[in-house]
């Protein structure tokens, strides 16, 4: 060692639920033109794609959040330097989950599904997961939004021509049991797969990004999530206040984008290098 570090060059984005990688196009091209290596791995199943999840939704309803975590480890632990985690709605709840394990330089969490005891649930959010919690078969199932849903839910400030371009383009089926899970371990604390050490001094800095038009995952649910790390771990909260919930696909999210890597970059944690 001579007492130099390195710093971050590689961008890891995930994706979260009722999307595929494919949600993530236009900021893989964004952090490739800055110079940075950008891998947005899909789900254990994913990599088939949006029509044929939509046409065999199998992969779906096999996955489950170990699984999950477990894959984007693997991922994760054979770059180095460690990267940035950029994650999108349950893509949030992964980066959180990564650097409480101790994985990544920093993370950002934009629009994050909650993890465990985040208890906060707007009338919104209630509206948006309707579809997949009035009946309780569907935890076994793989459930799709329909456009109207996908529009209240993911892109209610888009305009009706983009929101049915997105919804053709990105939407596929969610797992019913992952969602299930995740309303129940609020009822059974410490059942959780999504658990997290709140209180975790040697995670690296993690920010939240929340949209303020956002349905699925509102601010409120945004600001309960961070309110909950009571470490000496570097944690923010960034706001903007005419964004929905598919953040990274609507117009100006160059904005976001930069902002995300900045922050990122101001506060990753260095790597010792030779």
């Amino acid at each position: 060692m001579n007492g130099q570090t390195r710093k971050p060059d590689t961008i890891v984005l995930i994706h979260g639920f009722w999307v595929t990688p494919r949600s993530w196009e236009n900021w893989v091209a964004h952090y490739e033109q800055r110079g940075y290596r950008v891998i947005a791995p899909a789900y254990p199943g994913f990599d088939v794609g949006v029509d044929a999840l939509n046409t065999d939704p199998s992969p779906v309803e096999a996955l489950t959040v170990p699984g999950i975590v477990a894959h984007l480890e693997r991922i994760v632990r054979e770059l180095d330097p460690p990267p940035i985690l950029i994650g999108h709605s349950a893509g949030g709840t992964f980066v959180q989950i990564l650097l409480d394990h101790g994985y990544g330089a920093a993370g950002v969490a934009i629009n994050s599904a909650p993890t465990e005891g985040v208890r906060a649930v707007p009338l919104s959010q209630l509206r948006s997961t309707f579809p997949v919690f009035r009946n309780p078969a569907n935890r076994h199932r793989a459930i799709r939004l329909t456009e109207p849903q996908w529009r209240y839910a993911f892109t209610n400030t888009f305009t009706e021509q983009e929101s049915r371009e997105l919804y053709r383009r990105y939407a596929v089926p969610a797992s019913g049991a992952i969602l299930w899970e995740i309303v129940l371990a609020n009822f059974k604390p410490g059942q959780h797969t999504a658990w997290v050490d709140y209180r975790n001094n040697e995670r690296a800095p993690l920010l939240f990004i929340s949209g303020g038009q956002d349905h699925l995952m509102p601010p409120k649910v945004q600001r309960s999530n961070a309110g909950h790390y009571r470490s000496r771990a570097v944690t923010d909260l960034k706001e903007y206040d005419d964004r929905a919930h598919l953040l990274p696909a609507q117009a100006g999210w160059e904005e976001v984008a930069d902002y995300a890597l900045s922050w990122a970059e101001q506060h990753a944690r260095p790597t010792p290098g030779g």
